[in-house]
């Protein structure tokens, strides 16, 4: 066959359904043999095939990237304001405003092209060497040189480095976690199986990226570089698109608002000045000068970045590590969380769970194994039939290190009191089988002390058929096969894990046991049922979310049963089985987004559904978080709002494709996270409700000067230095609000709530009204009493400082009452802000440098108490307005629920 005909082959054939085909059909269509190929068609094959590596990334260059952070109307407005000081001639205050759009750019650019990354992470999968078979002799290559039709050779440790059609496979055992999400390593077969298969399934085949756990096989590669499955998740990930944040959406539509009010109120009030009372034009652009000053949050974005950044400090002390800002303030909006199973929700070790003896059903408490003689038999007998070893550790014990469910068994011994190593020292291995996925057991004969005897371990319907007696306290009895057979399948029904476990003395010597059937006559001990058990804190973390209105769902590619047993456990659903990646497939757009809403566990998906799950609770309007460790979470974990990588058992690429890592791969620091998420978002949307009506106090002052045709209470540049100098400290202080109580009492918020939640808009007009009343009335009685224009203006903007400063006290609450020893005290930043602004006010008020800059006045005494009473009602405006809220049961923190 030509190497054209070979490409066209393994394409058009399905490479999917390799898997399908017999091993000699395989190398029959790749015109290969067992022997391998030669130099000269491995060179043909190359040319056609290309080399076994990922597609380069077109990369956008920095300047690129950085260019792009300013495409957002806020930033716009700020530029807009930077650019108006400049032409007053404030250059430290243009600095400012500068340095705040320079910081947020740079963050975002470090941030920007995590896809990219995620590629590259993908890239490094592929082992830079490969054993293969060519030409009959065995060769180590660079790995990029494979070609459909190679002889890989897989042997233990090693990385599988292209999709091969195994034909030779002995104790073979491939941990494909990374690539399907199975807990423990897979047995492969050289037999075919279904086409329709999952992933998880084909086990008569190795998929690039995954590696060899035990035995041996040789393979005939089928697949490289992007062909590969592993290719295709690469591909399924370069054609994900990112979506933003929900509060990057809300400040983006919130700065179109700002945008549409600043330039249009501007323009009005100038037109109105010419027209009612003749103002020049360059009067009234500096009044529009004054008022965009006085509109827009300069300080809105540093405020926005630093509360983002101390959540990210509060939550690498939890073990959650941010690798995108805007990721936490989303974890607070989240609706569903769809978590992997293994490690995530359990804790990743297999364990023994329950013992069927045939005294009956023993299930283990705090993992130790019953004291009795089938026991102890049992213990016994899974401390020699087993490769799993105990590596030596400075304590009493070392670690157990092997196969999981071979680790789980010698703990099992242990508990049951058995020094395993002397234990083996005592009775030496003579013979085995290792396990093979077509006899489905293990077997060793080891020295006894009155002869020798026959250990056999393996799945029940292997090992069990082969038993005539099983053991008892008093000594064997006759084994009813049906009754033990009803026992497992009720077990397996519970999605645990069995292995039976027999013996046979053997007084005349060892057993040839290689030949023949395998062992017979043996005596059935008992059934070991095995299961990776769910975290406790991840049960209570379950129930937590739940009670806040929000949905978890648990997508894994462990068996569907299994996944079900957790699922319930977890508390997530009463099914007897998972929906399989089969029954996805089965069904339309419409029933798969109704499955993806109604039911809460999945098994055995492929990456593939893992994304389409994702992409249709998003189409329900959920904001989605989504874990995940291996390469075929990180589409899915791209796609997410929040994507959740693990640190400790996580690959490279889906840390990369994710925006949260965590250290302690612990689905209750998610929770915390959540919680976190919430905090967050509350101290942003105070800020924003403490920016706004104080800003607006500030441009009505001049908007409503200008109409009726007074005197400006404040100058422009007094109004950039009482927005420069509150936003740096008494909006910044409410970044660092604790919690308010029930915070995760309440459902999500809706995902189209507005930045401001519901009736709080009023707070933010009836607080800037009260503002405006209070200091343009206070400056026209002044003026009226004689006072110096200057002196006016001076009290005016000290009263309209004093105004925020108690009006930050009510803000640091969004609907209960300030009024109490914790509003009052519970935030020492509050009260050091405080401390600061006033300071500030007297330099700007008493120190000469000031009074020349910003043209103000010395005030006595008399003026400041007068300035507090006008200012200090504000706190009975803003708590007279939660009072009426709480009557009338307006709205909930943070938004309504769903």
């Amino acid at each position: 066959m030509a190497a054209a005909s070979q490409k066209q082959d393994t394409e058009s054939g399905d490479q999917s359904a390799w898997h399908a085909l017999d091993a000699e059909e395989a190398l029959s269509r790749l015109d290969a043999s067992t022997a391998g190929l030669d130099a000269q068609e491995v060179r043909r094959r190359l040319a056609v095939y290309g080399e076994n590596r990922q597609r380069p990334l077109r990369r956008r260059g920095g300047l690129a990237r950085f260019a792009s952070q300013f495409r957002n109307l806020l930033i716009y407005l700020l530029l807009v304001a930077a650019l108006v000081t400049a032409a007053l001639g404030h250059w430290i205050d243009t600095a400012v405003i500068v340095a705040v759009v320079l910081i947020n750019a740079i963050i975002g650019t470090i941030q920007e092209g995590k896809a990219e990354s995620a590629l590259e992470a993908i890239r490094g999968l592929l082992a830079p060497e490969a054993t293969v078979r060519r030409s009959g002799r065995r060769e180590s290559i660079d790995a990029a040189g494979l070609v459909p039709g190679d002889i890989l050779i897989l042997e233990p440790g090693a990385k599988v480095t292209a999709d091969v059609r195994l034909f030779s496979a002995r104790g073979l055992a491939i941990d494909e976690s990374a690539l399907t999400g199975e807990s423990v390593p897979v047995s492969k077969t050289t037999d075919p199986v279904p086409a329709q298969c999952g992933l998880g399934d084909r086990h008569s085949m190795g998929f690039a990226g995954t590696l060899v756990t035990a035995g041996e096989g040789l393979g005939v590669v089928v697949a490289t570089g992007e062909r590969t499955q592993l290719g295709q998740v690469t591909e399924m990930l370069a054609e994900v698109e990112t979506l933003t944040t929900p509060l990057l959406r809300h400040l983006d539509r919130l700065g179109r608002q700002l945008a549409l009010i600043i330039v249009s109120t501007g323009a009005l009030t100038a037109l109105a000045g010419i027209l009612l009372h003749g103002f020049s034009i360059v009067e009234m652009f500096m009044a529009a000068v004054g008022l965009a000053v006085a509109a827009i949050p300069e300080g809105l974005p540093a405020i926005v970045t630093i509360t983002l950044a101390l959540g990210v400090q509060r939550l690498a002390s939890r073990n959650a590590i941010v690798r995108r800002l805007p990721a936490v303030e989303t974890l607070g909006a989240v609706t569903v969380i769809c978590s992997d199973k293994t490690g995530t929700l359990t804790r990743n070790e297999m364990t023994v769970q329950e013992l069927l003896l045939a005294d009956g059903l023993h299930v283990l408490r705090d993992r130790a194994a019953p004291s009795d003689g089938a026991a102890d038999a049992l213990a016994r007998a899974v401390a020699l039939c087993s490769d799993a070893a105990v590596e030596p550790a400075g304590g009493e014990r070392g670690r157990i290190s092997g196969d999981p469910m071979e680790v789980a068994l010698l703990a099992l011994a242990e508990s049951a009191g058995v020094d395993i190593e002397a234990y083996r020292s005592a009775h030496p291995r003579l013979d085995g089988i290792p396990f093979d996925s077509g006899h489905r057991y293990m077997a060793t004969v080891n020295a006894d002390d009155d002869g020798h005897r026959l250990i056999v371990k393996g799945a029940p319907e292997a090992v069990v058929p082969r038993c005539d007696r099983v053991l008892t306290g008093s000594g064997t009895a006759a084994l009813d096969e049906a009754a033990w057979h009803r026992q497992a399948e009720h077990m397996a029904a519970r999605g645990l894990r069995l292995l039976a476990v027999a013996e046979r003395r053997l007084d005349a010597g060892p057993a040839d046991i290689h030949h023949g059937d395998g062992p017979e006559g043996l005596v059935l001990i008992g059934l070991v049922a095995i299961i990776d058990p769910p975290r406790d804190e991840a049960i209570a973390a379950v129930a937590a979310c739940q009670r806040a209105g929000i949905e978890v769902k648990m997508i894994t590619g462990d068996h569907a049963v299994t996944a079900a047993a957790i699922g319930r456990q977890l508390g997530l659903a009463t099914d007897e089985r998972g929906v399989t990646g089969d029954d996805l497939d089965d069904l339309d757009e419409a029933a798969f987004r109704r499955t993806a809403r109604q039911r809460s566990v999945f098994a055995r998906v492929s990456p593939a559904h893992k994304l389409r799950l994702v992409e249709a609770l998003q189409a329900d309007d959920e904001v989605v978080a989504m874990t995940g460790d291996g390469v075929n979470d990180a589409p899915a974990l791209k796609r997410a709002d929040v994507g959740v990588a693990m640190g400790q058992g996580g690959t490279d690429a889906a840390r990369e494709s994710a925006e949260i890592v965590l250290a302690d791969d612990n689905f209750a620091t998610i929770e915390a996270a959540v919680h976190e998420g919430r905090v967050i978002y509350d101290n942003i949307v105070k800020s924003i409700l403490f920016i706004l009506p104080t800003n607006a106090a500030q441009a009505l002052l001049l908007v409503v000067a200008v109409i009726a045709g007074l005197m400006l209470p404040v100058t422009p540049v007094q109004i950039l230095w009482v927005n420069m100098i509150t936003a740096v400290t008494l909006a910044l202080a409410l970044a660092f609000e604790p919690p308010e109580d029930a915070v995760m009492a309440r459902p999500p918020r809706r995902t189209n709530a507005s930045l401001i939640p519901e009736g709080l808009g009023w707070r933010v007009i009836i607080v800037a009204v009260a503002m405006l009343m209070g200091t343009l009335g206070l400056f026209l009685r002044e003026l009226a009493a004689g006072r110096d224009l200057a002196e006016a203006r001076t009290l005016a903007v000290n009263t309209l400082v004093l105004f925020e400063v108690w009006y930050l006290f009510s803000a640091r609450r969004l609907r209960e009452s300030a009024l109490n020893r914790s509003g009052f005290f519970g935030n020492r930043t509050v009260l050091i802000a405080g401390a600061v602004i006033l300071l500030a006010q007297l330099l700007f008020t008493y120190a000469p440098p000031m009074q020349l800059l910003f043209d103000t006045r010395p005030l006595g005494l008399a003026e400041w108490f007068l300035a507090i009473a006008v200012s200090l009602p504000i706190i009975a405006v803003a708590e007279g307005h939660k009072a009426w809220q709480r009557r009338a049961g307006v709205g909930v923190p943070g938004g309504a629920g769903r």
